[in-house]
């Protein structure tokens, strides 16, 4: 069973995300759960809206408009969203009828389906590096767990045998660099980095050409977490990809935005703001474990038309997970 637990490190496992803080000794050790959820890593706790759903089909199915009403509000307080849940509900009482409109099961199937079918709709999900040294820079908002996805993924990639460099663009603040120091020495991945306030642009610079004067097959770059709104700051995102783009052609391969699953509807509209701005082609949600709603992901699938890729789902270095379609629909709907 998981609890309420959120993404952010703690002194066993990673490094400090804040100034003044002391890195732990020694490579932390992964933590497990004794049970998981099909291929999408979450413990067997089921996110709360199966629950309700099974309370409003009961035994024998939505019989009427009210019913399916309630349908929407469960689905709207389970973060789909107001429009792709209305979207979302008329084709499931399509399907539902079609299949002979009888039974709360075939009602949950219709809506299971429906809702697989946008999130299949938007691509794979395959993460794919490409043609070596692949550029995949992260963009979010402070506190969605970026830093620390980059070290979870470079630890999944290690695994795989790539080869990888960190850069450290995120220059505003010296705990972030240092923080991806600390990460890159206990991975054993060198870090590019430049002094605090340097220009972003000449960090992902250096590091692409790091990256291709030493043969790798990926470079991960941080960067400064900022509001979505802050045109100035959005801007200067689009400056460090085409900065990339100039030095690289074709590059950078992904741009991964790193949403945090508890911050419900805001987290589409940090997504259409970093897409617009950043040329986002992904999702990470992280801090899944630690959120009783979690259907954001389908209003990014049809109002963006954004794969999620991978999923965070705990604290250790091991808990990032490929994004499952099935596993992820079983435990949104699961009773």
């Amino acid at each position: 069973m998981f609890g309420r637990r959120r993404e952010r490190t703690s002194p066993a496992q990673a490094p400090p995300s804040t100034p003044g803080g002391t890195p732990p000794a020694t490579m932390p050790r992964p933590t497990r759960a004794p049970s998981r959820l099909g291929g999408l890593g979450l413990r067997a706790r089921p996110s709360g809206l199966g629950a309700r759903l099974r309370s409003i089909f009961g035994t024998s199915g939505p019989q009427n408009d009210a019913t399916w009403d309630e349908v929407e509000e469960a689905l709207i307080a389970g973060d789909v969203g107001p429009t792709t849940t209305v979207e979302l509900v008329n084709a499931a009482r399509i399907r539902y009828a079609q299949s002979g409109g009888r039974g709360a099961e075939p009602a949950r199937a219709a809506l299971a389906d429906e809702i697989r079918a946008r999130l299949t709709g938007v691509g794979s999900g395959a993460f794919e590096l490409g043609i070596p040294p692949s550029v995949v820079l992260f963009v979010g908002v402070n506190g969605s767990g970026k830093t620390t996805t980059i070290a979870k993924l470079a630890r999944r990639l290690q695994g795989e045998g790539r080869t990888l460099a960190l850069a450290a663009a995120d220059t505003f603040r010296a705990a972030a660099i240092e923080q991806l120091r600390i990460w890159g020495e206990q991975l054993g991945i060198a870090v590019i980095a430049q002094r605090a306030g340097a220009d972003p642009g000449a960090v992902a610079f250096d590091a692409v050409t790091a990256a291709e004067s030493r043969g790798l097959d990926a470079v991960l770059i941080d960067t400064a977490g900022r509001l979505q709104n802050k045109t100035q700051l959005m801007a200067e995102l689009g400056k460090i990809r085409h900065v990339v783009e100039r030095r690289l052609p074709g590059q950078p391969r992904h741009v991964l935005l790193v949403l945090d699953a508890t911050t419900g509807q805001n987290g589409l509209a940090q997504a259409e703001g970093f897409s617009h701005e950043a040329g986002v082609t992904g999702v990470v949600l992280t801090k899944l474990d630690g959120t009783a709603k979690g259907g954001v992901a389908v209003a990014i699938a049809e109002r963006l038309r954004l794969p999620v890729l991978f999923v965070g789902v705990g604290e250790g270095i091991d808990d990032l997970a490929p994004f499952d379609v099935d596993a992820y629909v079983e435990w949104l709907l699961a009773a």
